[in-house]
């Protein structure tokens, strides 16, 4: 529902998948998924192939029942709130997490960030990936595709409803989706000011309305993208502030000797 997987598509989501491998120390001891639900694509297993357990966390069992049979022996699995993580100070070589800080309230999202930072190591690195609301570079093409979608909508109304088989099971309702609340590169520096220095890079600048609207064989959509992910090569802070998901990067600082 959240993600386009069409063939077209699927070098690029591909290759912004391993673009986290940049970002991350690529051994240690404990790696900590914050928000790791399944553990859903086959990229996402590489960053912590280097690190002797992967740890995910999440608030859905469910979830992590999944994840442990992608994992195995490899994984550990805890169900928590990632806003208030029952582990000790520096305990994580490494961490990610994926698309899930935004799904928090917004008076959250300081405190999720926090719990990150500390329970990861001096001098070690993180990557949280998230998604912009009402990206910069993403706006005028929503709006186009908000308007082709009003128009497809009102042509399928003109059309006749197909008759529905005899003894058939009504249409199950369309799925409410989750909670979401997004932000944008100033708000999040500005909760973060005081915590903390972060970077912000290109994850994908494209969002998934955008490819399922825009990106098509026939378009050849594949060398389309293949022209993004250069730009985004080329260009990772500005679309990582202006496109529709940044990663964001920070590295703990090493304690002061002084204070240790």
């Amino acid at each position: 529902q959240y993600e386009d997987l069409r063939p077209v598509v699927r070098n690029y989501i591909h290759r912004c998948h391993l673009r986290v491998n940049r970002y991350l120390d690529p051994a240690g001891d404990l790696f900590l998924d914050a928000g790791s639900g399944p553990v859903q694509y086959p990229e996402y297993l590489t960053y912590s192939r280097g690190y002797r357990y992967r740890l995910c966390a999440d608030i859905s069992i469910t979830a992590l029942r999944e994840a442990r049979r992608r994992l195995g022996d490899h994984g550990l699995y805890v169900v928590m709130d990632i806003s208030r993580l029952p582990f000790r100070q520096d305990a994580f070589d490494g961490l990610v997490s994926l698309h899930t800080i935004h799904h928090l309230p917004a008076q959250d999202h300081r405190q999720a960030y926090a719990e990150l930072y500390r329970v990861l190591k001096p001098g070690r690195r993180a990557v949280v990936v998230n998604g912009w609301s009402d990206p910069p570079l993403m706006r005028p093409f929503n709006r186009l595709a908000a308007l082709l979608k009003r128009l497809s909508n009102r042509l399928r109304r003109g059309a006749p409803a197909p008759a529905a088989a005899a003894g058939a099971a009504p249409a199950a309702p369309a799925p409410a989706g989750t909670f979401v609340h997004k932000s944008n590169a100033p708000w999040l520096r500005q909760q973060l000011a005081d915590l903390f220095p972060i970077q912000v890079r290109v994850w994908r600048s494209l969002s998934t309305r955008f490819t399922r609207t825009y990106v098509h064989p026939w378009l050849l959509g594949w060398v389309f993208l293949r022209l993004v992910y250069q730009l985004e090569q080329l260009f990772p802070r500005w679309l990582g502030e202006n496109g529709q998901y940044p990663c964001i990067l920070f590295t703990k600082e090493p304690q002061n000797k002084e204070n240790s």
